[in-house]
């Protein structure tokens, strides 16, 4: 069964990395928004690592990130010069000085970990963070100097894709997997899967694993989570005890990105192959906003920390859009290079 996962999980990837890659600006595979300043964001292709320091307008690449494949992107939230790449090849780099220069930080992580698919930091304590690997979920005390395994029971499950940390309980995780999800209540220390009403045991026994892109917990009321699959949206007020299917009017099944607003708790924004959709209502009714993409298929989104109004999507088709009317509609923000500079911000 494990093969077959693996297999399956690896044309996923494939899919990702290699949908609409005519350009080198064209797949935008993960954003990363600075904190505080609204002029400085960085995105990731399958070819490079890119800064703006204008909100978009010139763009800077770096020469020196020497890794194949960046897969994901994560500014420090306390030191936001601090930039981590999880990478396709090469595990884990970190830059100290806003993107000039990258170091590998991969002590403790076994050798075949490659892929890694999201970091997740610690609420209060920037040098803890958690990473999903295609080997398990690992997890460092001092800024990614040295790696721990956080795998104790995911007997039946490696691939961790996606990982979501309580935002006001730190010792409360879930873990999206190719088998569905896992709670954690000691910091990752041990897991307990909670699929019900996810997906029925019968499913993942034959095979037929379940793909947790992305685990959101709720503005208000952490206690209801938000998991976007392979196999559609779901809902849980109880912790994960117990799951429910929304969104069931969504053209496409796949959700590869969710977003909340913090400032309207109950609206909801999803991407994924069937473009961006919108809910008012905490899930229950959707319209599509897509009006300016040249794309529909969406690798990711983001919101700015200082307006929810200010989103950005990047597709796998034709590169980075971003909106400033809560998706009313959509501009496209080309990867044009700017003269070398020495900032660290």
């Amino acid at each position: 069964m494990l093969t077959r996962t693996v297999t399956r999980f690896a044309l996923f990837a494939l899919l990702l990395f290699s949908a609409g890659c005519q350009k080198e600006s064209e797949a935008i595979v993960s954003i990363a928004l600075h904190p505080t300043n609204a002029n400085i964001l960085y995105v990731a292709t399958n070819d490079a690592v890119y800064k703006s320091r204008d909100e978009g307008q010139l763009w800077e690449r770096f020469p020196s990130f020497s890794a194949r494949r960046v897969t994901t992107l994560a500014i420090d939230p306390q030191y936001p010069a601090t930039i981590y790449a999880g990478t396709m090849a090469d595990a884990v780099y970190k830059s100290p000085d806003g993107g000039q220069h990258w170091l590998p930080h991969n002590v403790g992580l076994k050798e075949h970990v490659s892929f890694i698919n999201q970091f997740v930091f610690h609420p209060t304590d920037h040098d803890q963070l958690y990473a999903a690997t295609t080997v398990g979920a690992f997890y460092t005390k001092d800024g990614g100097r040295e790696w721990e395994e956080r795998m104790a029971g995911m007997k039946e499950v490696h691939i961790v894709v996606s990982v979501a940390i309580h935002p006001r309980d730190p010792r409360i995780l879930y873990a999206g997997t190719t088998g569905g999800i896992y709670r954690s209540d000691s910091a990752g220390m041990d897991w307990k899967k909670i699929n019900n009403g996810l997906i029925p045991e019968k499913e993942l026994m034959g095979g037929m694993a379940l793909g947790v892109n992305v685990i959101v917990f709720d503005v208000v009321n952490p206690d209801i989570v938000y998991a976007g699959t392979t196999k559609g949206l779901f809902r849980t007020a109880t912790r994960g005890e117990q799951w429910e299917r929304i969104g069931q009017s969504l053209p496409d099944l796949f959700i590869s990105s969710i977003l909340l607003d913090p400032s309207q708790p109950k609206t909801l924004y999803i991407g994924g192959p069937g473009g961006v959709w919108k809910s008012p209502d905490s899930g229950q009714t959707w319209s599509a906003i897509n009006t300016g993409l040249g794309s529909l298929n969406i690798r990711t989104l983001a919101m700015s920390p200082r307006d929810s109004r200010m989103l950005f999507v990047g597709t796998n088709g034709s590169g980075l859009y971003r909106s400033t009317d809560a998706g009313a509609s959509w501009a496209p923000i080309p990867l044009k290079a700017a003269p070398a500079h020495s900032s660290s911000q």
